[in-house]
């Protein structure tokens, strides 16, 4: 028995409501272990007491049967209401904050944040659109540009422009095939880094391109600024509504309004006008039904859009009247229809 071990069992379990094990988000503050005897600490950030009666409770099932109940001492603390998570900080020049998740990858999230930050511009709004996707960014691309942002007189990150949309992303930070090898607290610090330390000025919204799941970005976005509300994007397969689930939960947990899902790659329409729905049909309309939460729209599965983003031009930044940009144009309308009488993030 080994402190090693100990710990290759702790991250077999979950945070209750994400993707990530308690190992990786620092809750495990010390293992001991001595001759056969075993001491785990946990300490939380909630005071939540059925998030640690069920840590709790799984911990003790964990290690119990692997060690036995004799040799085995579990203490989990939590915090009192006034240690636990601060309050989201206010952005100066923000109006609407939204954020664009999914449960999965593969789905389009980027796409559909890249046409929905472009199709925003084409009505008028100040536009940002920040990419928090640390590991794999992917906004630079969708849009056209790179560059590394410069610092302005008040050491803060300029953001760069491209189809009148301010962005800023990782892709920027960290150019070419090099990756990101980084721990969750470094995670953490570089999207509060994002939001607090550029200098976004006056937005009317700024869109949020979250990776895939319910890890530490999406918490630590929730936590961090309050949020007008969060998207989710899914195709009509059963596979990815079943994960559009487990976002929709966690934007719950947090207490962020879903203002809606958008389903992507719906159909494919040959050149004889027949809609083919290569990936089942209605199953993003029936599921925003069933969990009592806007339908945004349907997307098609074009070519064009693919091209689009490859080439750093979405279809909604010069095709926004016309197929297949007038889906996201209309997604875009409704979306901002529902956040604008929610409060505003500054």
């Amino acid at each position: 028995m080994t402190e090693e071990s100990v710990k290759e069992l702790l991250q077999q379990i979950n945070y209750p409501g994400f993707s990530r094990d308690i190992v990786s988000f620092g809750l495990v503050k010390v293992i001991k272990v001595e001759g056969d005897k075993v001491y785990v600490k946990l300490e939380l950030t909630t005071p939540n007491r059925e998030v640690a009666e069920q840590l709790d409770s799984e911990l003790t099932a964990k290690l119990h049967d692997s060690f036995g109940e004799e040799n085995v001492r579990i203490e989990v603390h939590i915090p009192s209401a006034a240690e636990s998570t601060p309050t989201p900080q206010q952005t100066s020049g923000i109006q609407k904050i939204i954020a664009v998740a999914s449960g999965k990858g593969g789905v389009g999230k980027s796409t559909t944040s890249a046409n929905l930050a472009c199709a925003f511009q084409k009505m008028g709004l100040q536009v940002g659109l920040l990419d928090c996707d640390i590991y794999g960014p992917s906004i630079p691309l969708m849009m056209g540009v790179s560059g590394r942002p410069e610092i302005n007189s008040d050491e803060k990150l300029v953001p760069l422009d491209a189809k009148g949309v301010k962005i800023m992303s990782m892709g920027f930070i960290n150019e070419g095939d090099n990756p990101v090898i980084w721990r969750g607290p470094m995670i953490v610090k570089t999207i509060q880094q994002f939001l607090f330390s550029v200098d976004w000025g006056a937005l009317d919204v700024l869109l949020v391109d979250l990776p895939p799941g319910t890890g530490d970005a999406q918490l630590t976005l929730c936590q961090t600024v309050p949020l007008s509300g969060g998207v989710i994007v899914t195709t009509p397969q059963e596979a990815s509504l079943g994960v559009v689930r487990k976002g929709i939960n966690m934007f719950k947990k947090v207490n962020v309004p879903i203002l809606g899902i958008i389903e992507n790659m719906s159909y494919f329409q040959d050149t004889a006008g027949v809609k083919n729905y290569i990936f089942g049909e209605g199953g993003g309309k029936l599921e925003a039904n069933h969990q009592n939460v806007p339908f945004l729209g349907e997307i098609p599965l074009v070519q064009s859009i693919r091209e689009g983003g490859d080439a750093g031009s979405p279809v909604t930044s010069h095709d926004h009247e016309n197929e297949p940009g007038v889906h996201f144009f209309q997604a875009a309308q409704t979306l901002y229809k529902n956040v604008i009488d929610a409060p505003a993030a500054q």
